[in-house]
């Protein structure tokens, strides 16, 4: 995906592992993971709102060409 390969991943964790401690290094792991998933489903909630409000844009586009 990015490139990443496993001698890559196995030096970010391990100074992941240095920075954050064997003891946080999971709870920071759960933290990005969700963040994660958050940003994904704001995203997507975004892309459907935009998606349910563009027949209104169109519809209001061509009022206001009408009018012209």
């Amino acid at each position: 995906m990015f490139g990443i390969g496993v001698p890559e991943l196995i030096l970010i964790l391990i100074i992941g592992l240095v920075v954050f401690g064997p003891g946080k290094l999971p709870g920071v792991g759960k933290a990005l993971g969700q963040s994660i998933k958050e940003f994904k489903q704001a995203n997507s909630e975004d892309a459907k709102t935009e998606d349910a409000n563009e027949p209104k844009k169109l519809e209001a586009a061509k009022i206001d060409s009408e009018k012209k």
